[in-house]
């Protein structure tokens, strides 16, 4: 996975699963791929194309989610 496509989140529990649920889900809409894996100060969620990310990052805002590209 493209590293440059990531952000960082900083959510644990039930909204790390949100997440989780939502970045599926733009994924799937946009038959694109996805990952998350452990950051140092975070979750670290990576998607195929800017586009993706960028949704993803609106949603974390709109959850009141910090997040930073990472």
């Amino acid at each position: 996975m493209v590293k440059e496509h990531c952000l960082i989140v900083h959510a644990a529990g039930k909204q790390l699963d949100l997440l989780r649920g939502e970045a599926s889900r733009i994924a799937k809409v946009s038959q694109l791929g996805w990952s998350t894996d452990r950051a140092e100060t975070g979750t670290r969620f990576c998607f195929e194309d800017a586009k993706a990310k960028n949704e993803f990052a609106v949603l974390c805002d709109n959850f009141g989610v910090a997040s930073k590209h990472g």
